[in-house]
């Protein structure tokens, strides 16, 4: 069910290029569906939601949206949620709340948002920087948006590891109106919506829902930015409102790439690939290895261990199509070949995986050695899961405290640094036929406002 292709042969080539090609699926055959449904819900707000809600889900919410609170007031009820949860269900959640936030924390403290309790630095800056340069106040101010829609999925599986994974990076940026969308959540998507500082809760999943917190609704304000992971519907709205809102990137299925040599285990290795295959269908199960022979008994490893498996049907769909092993000549191929597919989840089952890292400039998270389950970081390690999959590692980030802040540019000329810069903007604004942008340098300069032994005459400028 492996497939493997040793380089050097065209086979190897063209899976390859295929790979390095991978995206976010064909969004174009759901693009005419998902359109009218936001076109719909834009149109008729809330009743519109709850026609998808029956049609889709063939339910109808007891409240559409809630906010936080105790269930006897009307709110979502996430502390009685998590009160009710076993108690090693419980414990595991608030350790990896725990563990989250504080690496988070360390996220915002080395960042430009600065620590929480940081004093401002210069005239109407909370955080960010300032300076002045020749009589030329500068600076950045950061602050967290407004509001941000984090979206659960609620369909073949249930992840309220990204609701913590989402909303802890938002709640410890500063922001203070965190949107849940997840359709009949249940204890434990609450309990993890109670631990990071969710506030509202929208009950409903799907194009609707993006479209919903893109858009507002009667009891519902619109929020600056979306988050979080869905189906190809969600992914696929989440496109088209944006621009209207921020969103956290385009993400597709999950994908792991295992870099292996020699020595590694093929039982760890084949362990790592069906943690990521059993998530969906279409996700990528990818091996790259210097050893033929392990790739063989990866292979066998696989076989072996999908009778065990309660997702059996979900990981032989996606081994059977979209699984592969690489077999390369070099360790440098390794690095070389991991840094063409850019791949959200790396795990190096490789001698001086550290020295490896370093060789490779785009992947969304490294797992060092062969003690470092991907599921570690999925659930508890503390950077969010939320990852840049489908080959745009080559440009996006995973999910933090970054992603949920504003940045603005501050300027501020005394008379003496206008008087000094004044002729060179004056230059550059007519050397591109502007002239009003001169005009407007010019009359400052001859204006009472700067000191009068700098003013000059308009007309002889």
């Amino acid at each position: 069910m492996l497939p493997i292709y040793i380089e050097g042969s065209p086979e190897f080539e063209s899976t390859l290029s295929a790979l390095r090609a991978r995206g976010t699926g064909d969004l174009a055959n759901v693009t005419p569906a998902v359109t009218e449904i936001i076109d719909n819900v834009r149109r008729g707000g809330t009743s519109a939601v709850l026609g998808y809600i029956e049609k889709f889900e063939r339910r109808t919410p007891k409240a559409l949206v809630r906010h936080a609170g105790p269930e006897a007031e009307g709110g979502f009820g996430g502390a009685e949620a998590l009160a009710r949860l076993p108690q090693d269900i419980r414990a595991a959640l608030e350790t990896a709340a725990a563990r989250i936030a504080r690496y988070h924390e360390r996220q915002r403290d080395a960042g430009d948002l600065g620590p929480a309790d940081a004093a401002p630095s210069g005239p109407a800056l909370q955080a960010g920087f300032s300076y002045e340069e020749e009589g030329v106040l500068l600076g950045m101010r950061v602050r967290p948006l407004r509001r941000v829609g984090v979206y659960a999925p609620g369909g073949k599986a249930r992840y309220p590891s990204s609701v913590l994974m989402s909303a802890i990076p938002a709640r410890i940026a500063g922001v203070r109106e965190i949107v849940l969308a997840s359709p009949s959540a249940d204890d434990v998507t609450l309990a993890a919506a109670h631990l990071s500082g969710v506030t509202t809760l929208l009950d409903s999943g799907g194009a609707q829902a993006i479209a919903a917190l893109a858009y507002g609704l009667t009891e519902l304000a619109p929020v600056d930015k979306i988050v979080g992971p869905g189906n190809a519907y969600v992914a696929c709205a989440k496109r088209l409102v944006f621009g209207d809102v921020s969103i956290d990137g385009i993400t597709g299925p999950s994908e792991i790439l295992v870099l292996a040599d020699d020595a590694a285990d093929p039982r760890l290795v084949a362990a790592d690939l069906l943690s990521q295959a059993e998530h969906d269908e279409a996700s990528y199960a990818l091996l790259a290895t210097t050893s033929a022979k392990l790739a063989e008994a990866v292979a066998r490893e696989l076989d072996a261990a999908l009778p065990e498996l309660t997702r059996r049907a979900i990981v032989e769909e996606s081994l059977s199509h979209h699984a592969a092993a690489l077999v390369v000549g070099s360790r440098a191929r390794l690095a070389e070949v991991a840094d063409q597919l850019g791949v959200e989840h790396v795990a190096f089952h490789v001698a001086d995986a550290e020295g490896m890292f370093s060789e490779i400039g785009t992947l969304g998270a490294a797992l060092l050695g062969s003690l470092t389950p991907v599921a570690a970081g999925d659930y508890l390690a503390g950077p969010s899961h939320v990852l840049p999959t489908g080959n745009s590692a080559r440009f996006g980030a995973p999910l933090g405290v970054y992603d949920f802040v504003t940045r603005a540019s501050l300027i501020r000329y005394s008379g003496a640094a206008l008087r000094a810069q004044g002729p060179i903007i004056e230059k550059l604004a007519l050397a591109e036929g502007l002239q009003a942008h001169a005009r407007a340098v010019t009359l400052r300069l001859a204006s009472p406002a700067l000191d009068p032994a700098a003013k000059r005459d308009p007309a002889k400028s």
